[in-house]
């Protein structure tokens, strides 16, 4: 089950978040918050909510995406229509009682509430404003609709990723949301600590999906610019880093093998009965084996080839080789380390009298780890606890705000 919470102060307890976003990129910054202890008071159209809640395999029993229940764990579910009058004084009366304000909308959006930076900055100098979007808020293309798949591919991930011969592919999932999401995250806490240690205001963290999928393109520019390199698809091998590759058995399935440390390399050669390789002077080094890259692959994959899976995984681990199966969803659920470490867990659905399995939290804090206290609440779940008890609004009011389709 999920770890019970003994009543330890959680690391981010203490800040008040207010998500007003959807799908992906923001929420994920907000997840990550909440699994820390943040408290995320997560703003969603009445009766719809956040379209996520019908992505993908849902639960027969609720109607709700599976996903939902992670994406949006340890989060607080209030409802208001922002098309509304009065919703957005509704929001800073939010703001007043909150150190950070996380909205991934079209750039605009938010100023068409009345809740642009300026605006809240001048009201509201201690917030933090975390403001995730397809190409930031500034530049030329800031009013162009942006999803993480334009971000995956402007940002330079999907002209790599494939076999040469081939279309550029995507990877299985959505990458370019998450990377937005945790440079978010990043972003926020930086903020609200140089706010509460520097004697800083609140700030604007601005993050365009583009840029964070950039971020990770490794030393791609510099080759560019210095050595006019453009780095192209490769498959399965890494450009530059030999050698690192997925190699076929003799029972027919694959195993990724990384030699590509010096040290390593030599341990693998030896392990493969090539002590020629690995000894030879024209291997000595990633740059040299780099560049004869091809015949260390072949030399490999003619080693596996005979060789079943489990033999070649138990002869490089002896020799101290980096080596592992492609796992499937399944392989994960069940791998001993996997639970061991405490990455397959389990949460209660109230609405379904259920128990789903779910992943564990990282990074691994070892005084205050984070836990999930609930799974992605019902739409509104929250609502007078917010409103009631944290803005004090009556019952009354609460019942005519319902009637008018507020909330």
């Amino acid at each position: 089950m999920v770890q019970e919470n003994t009543g330890q102060v959680k690391p981010l307890a203490g800040i008040r978040v207010i998500e007003m976003g959807q799908l992906l990129a923001g929420p994920f910054c907000g997840r990550l918050l909440a699994e820390f202890g943040a408290e995320v008071i997560k703003i969603e159209p009445p009766k719809k909510g956040d379209p996520l809640r019908v992505w993908r395999g849902l639960m027969d029993e609720t109607q709700t995406s599976l996903w939902w229940y992670v994406q949006s764990r340890n989060k607080k579910s209030i409802t208001l229509e922002m098309n509304q009058p009065g919703a957005t004084e509704i929001v800073k009366k939010l703001l007043k009682e909150a150190d950070v304000l996380l909205e991934n909308f079209k750039p605009g959006t938010m100023e068409k509430w009345g809740l642009g930076w300026e605006q809240l900055h001048a009201e509201f100098p201690r917030l933090v404003m975390t403001r995730v979007s397809g190409w930031g808020q500034t530049g030329p293309y800031k009013d162009n609709p942006g999803y993480g798949s334009i971000g995956e591919s402007i940002g330079g991930m999907r002209y790599i990723t494939g076999y040469p011969d081939r279309p550029p592919v995507r990877i299985g999932i959505s990458i370019g949301d998450s990377l937005a999401g945790m440079y978010a995250t990043i972003g926020t806490l930086t903020a609200v600590h140089h706010r509460d240690m520097n004697g800083g205001q609140g700030q604007l963290v601005d993050v365009a999906l583009n840029e964070a999928v950039f971020g990770l393109m490794e030393g791609m520019l510099p080759e560019y610019s210095w050595l006019g390199l453009i780095r192209e698809r490769s498959g399965a091998a890494m450009p530059g880093i030999s050698p690192s590759n997925t190699y076929l058995c003799k029972d027919g399935t694959y195993i990724v093998i990384a030699g590509n440390g010096d040290s390593i390399f030599k341990r693998l050669m030896r392990a493969i009965d090539r002590s020629d390789l690995a000894d030879s002077p024209d291997f000595a080094n990633n740059n040299l084996r780099g560049k004869r890259n091809a015949e260390l692959d072949e030399a490999i994959g003619a080693w596996t080839a005979r060789h079943t899976f489990a033999e070649v995984k138990e002869i490089l681990e002896k020799a101290g080789v980096p080596v592992g199966g492609i796992y499937t969803i399944a392989d994960i659920a069940q791998d001993p380390h996997f639970i061991a470490r405490g990455m397959i867990q389990e949460g209660v659905v109230p609405e379904a009298d259920a128990t789903i399995k779910i992943p564990g939290i990282i990074p691994k804090l070892s005084e205050t780890p984070g836990s999930t206290e609930w799974l992605g609440p019902a739409l509104g779940h929250h609502n007078r606890e917010i409103y009631g008890g944290l803005l004090g609004l009556s019952e009354d009011e609460l019942a005519k705000m319902e009637v008018k389709g507020m909330i």
